[in-house]
């Protein structure tokens, strides 16, 4: 496995070189200017960062249904994306990392506007995101716990369309099957001093599986001002009310039967959650220093959550209170002739908050308090990044460095003694990079660096396999560690003047991850618990290419190929007959297809200036996949596409964007969203059937 995936990688870049070589006896004009803010924390082009880094632009946004951070995100290379229903429980996998949640994201830093939705403890709920107003998104695959800690899978970032050309004013509109509707507005105001955007949607979904619908309200707004020409002050804001109901995973013969069907207890004690939050954040920003060399950004930001859950036995309200706050300061200078960047900076975040759980009677709240917590959640780190220009114009050295120190508790409310709830984590992560330009738009790069994923809060419960069940947190539940490998080719070639493949877009990289204690779930009954797989190992390769073959025409090809296996995990798992210990040892990660493709084909077309649009092609085909350690059971691999097709016309003011689509054109029944190790072989949750909806986008500018 590893020699194949070292030979695809090297044919890959012999065929690259020689195609460099040939560019430059050509003597053609190539350019590229894609430029990011996440992967280093400071603006830069994503072919001088030594990692694997891909930006959805706003251009690909324009047309199509706009949900969830699936819809957005799918077509990311390397990226593996797995809903159960809507938007609120996307689990988001980054080689490996991310595949234990069973709600939320875990392992990968969750960020808007470059404002964490990510809690203290790493855990994420991506519901106060505004898919239909989103100028971008930057997603950075692989750790990154050196620069933004606990992120060892890599950073989503998610971007505000506050760039805008002109005063407007739009109304937003979506419809489509299985009661889905999605209405809201958004209005942007700039002037030479300041820039503004509010957007609200709301939403209502039926859901496609019995006992799984769900709505919602959702506000954001961004408010940058100009405090002179080096100086800015941004306020950015949100606040999200929504409940979803849940209909429970399925055995694989009530997969069989009906994947459209709700557990039965799922109905009778009606399974849902029911959230509010909000969040206000300043950040000023300002450079300074000959020929602004220097920057330095100030930012804090505070919210309230409340959230309601119910499950087969309890009903469990939460609040949340959140303050955090980061210090950055950038300096670029010269270095005996060669560029140097460094970074230094401070992260800061609390939490806290009671959590009371009552009997959950037929959903709902019963009398008795079964027991009540204050949930404590704090967060620091600080971290130094350096980026030395070792060769001009072609290669640099990437170096960073970061502590963390999390401390998390769990303290009962109700008087049973004093026990010592606390757990802190002290963590150290130093990363290397390397990145050498072929060409001024080639690049090869490599990194290695150690990452870190503390558990969350809600993954620290207790549980009876655990050396003592009077702490509240899993005493015996450790941090997962890993030794993080990487090497790739990237290019982004652009030749104005040709009318045959006029840009190309490539990136390869091979990934070898050493992962020690990682965090592993066993669901019993609706509870999911966590151990520690003493070590796994994780290979694979991701290849991601589009061209323009023809003017109007693009083609994007995408493919995941991973080996995740445990090298030296056994665990205790009870039984009818007691607890028995089972070795894994040599057995696939579940819940990871061994591959992954996915195939579009874009054409875009001119009627007139004033009338344009597009038409979409996308297919995916993924194989089978485990669904616990033991490899006992799988998931049938699937293939589905999906069509699409829309059109943007400018009469006078009013811009008009009308777009229609099928999801799943073939109605292929394939599982969607694995529930891993569960006790009673509940592992399945069906995708979504085929679906049909449209949208009707209409705008003013003034």
């Amino acid at each position: 496995m590893k020699n194949f995936t070292l030979c695809l990688l090297f044919i890959l870049l012999i065929t690259t070189i020689s195609y460099a070589q040939e560019e430059e006896r050509d003597s053609m004009k190539y350019e590229t200017e894609e430029l990011v803010i996440t992967g280093t924390r400071t603006l830069e082009k994503i072919i001088d960062i030594p990692f694997s880094v891909f930006r959805v632009d706003k251009k690909e946004l324009m047309f199509g249904k706009k949900v969830s951070a699936k819809n957005v995100l799918a077509d990311v290379p390397g990226l593996f994306l797995q809903s159960r229903y809507g938007n609120k429980d996307i689990r988001v996998t980054i080689r490996g990392y991310g595949t234990r949640s069973n709600t939320g994201v875990r392992g990968v830093k969750i960020l808007q506007d470059g404002i964490p939705e990510s809690e203290p403890d790493g855990e994420t709920v991506v519901d106060a995101i505004d898919f239909t107003s989103l100028g971008g998104v930057e997603v950075v695959k692989g750790n990154l716990s050196s620069i933004y800690g606990n992120s060892p899978g890599g950073v989503v970032n998610f971007l505000t369309d506050i760039y805008f050309p002109d005063n407007y004013f739009t109304s937003n509109n979506q419809y489509g099957s299985y009661g889905f509707l999605q209405n809201g507005g958004k209005v942007g105001v700039k002037t030479n001093d300041y820039r503004f955007f509010m957007s609200y949607n709301y939403r209502n979904l039926k859901g496609f599986r019995d006992h799984s619908s769900e709505y919602g309200h959702l506000v954001n707004s961004v408010f940058e001002g100009y405090l002179g020409n080096k100086s800015s002050i941004t306020v950015l804001s949100n606040y999200v009310r929504g409940i979803n109901r849940i209909p429970g995973a399925l055995t694989r013969e009530q997969f069989d039967q009906n994947p459209m069907q709700a557990r039965d207890i799922a109905i009778s004690q009606d399974f849902r959650n029911e959230s509010k939050k909000g969040r206000l954040a300043v950040k000023f920003k300002t450079t300074f220093g000959k020929n602004d060399a220097n920057e330095l950004e100030i930012t804090g930001y505070g919210g309230m959550k409340d959230f309601m859950k119910t499950d087969d036995e309890f009903y469990t309200i939460s609040t949340r209170n959140s303050l955090g706050s980061f210090v950055r300061f950038t300096n670029r200078a010269k270095v005996k002739d060669r560029n140097n960047m460094v970074t230094v900076g401070m992260d800061f975040s609390t939490q806290s908050g009671p959590r009371t759980v009552y009997d959950n009677i037929n959903g709902n709240k019963g009398l008795t308090v079964v027991d009540q917590f204050e949930d404590l959640q704090s967060s620091i780190g600080f971290y130094l990044e350096d980026q030395f220009e070792i060769i001009k114009n072609k290669s640099n050295l990437f170096f960073s460095s970061r502590y963390d120190r999390v401390s998390l508790s769990k303290n009962s409310l109700q008087f049973h003694g004093y026990t010592d709830t606390s757990r802190i984590f002290d963590n150290f992560t130093p990363k290397l990079g390397l990145n050498y330009k072929l060409t001024p738009y080639i690049a090869l790069y490599t990194s290695y660096g150690i990452g870190v994923d503390i558990p969350a809060v809600s993954e620290l419960d207790n549980n009876y396999t655990t050396s003592n069940t009077k702490y509240t947190l899993n005493p015996d539940l450790k941090p997962q560690n890993s030794q993080n490998f990487e090497l790739g080719i990237k290019g982004n070639i652009l030749n104005r003047n040709s009318e045959f493949m006029r840009k190309i877009k490539f990136e390869a990289t091979f990934f070898d991850y050493v992962v020690r204690n990682e965090i592993v779930p066993f669901t019993i009954n609706q509870n999911t618990f966590f151990r520690n797989a003493t070590r796994t190992n994780r290979l694979g390769v991701e290849v991601g290419f589009m061209c323009e073959p023809f003017e109007g025409i693009e083609l994007v090809t995408n493919y995941t190929l991973t080996n995740f296996k445990y090298e030296d995990y056994s665990a205790v798992i009870q039984g009818p007959s007691g607890n028995t210990t089972e070795n894994y040892n040599g057995n696939y990660v579940p819940s990871i297809p061994r591959h992954i493709l996915n195939l579009i084909f874009n054409y875009e077309f001119e009627i007139s200036d004033k009338v344009n649009g597009l038409l979409q092609w996308d297919c995916d085909y993924l194989t089978s996949m485990y669904v616990n350690d033991n490899n006992s059971e799988s998931t049938p691999s699937y293939f589905y596409g999906n069509v699409m097709g829309g059109i943007n016309f400018t009469v006078g003011k009013f811009n008009t964007v009308f777009y229609a689509g099928i999801n799943n054109i073939f109605d292929k029944r394939y599982v969607g969203y694995v529930n891993i190790n569960d006790f009673y072989g509940r592992y399945y949750e069906t995708g979504e059937p085929r679906s049909i909806y449209s949208g009707l986008n209409v705008s003013y500018k003034f």
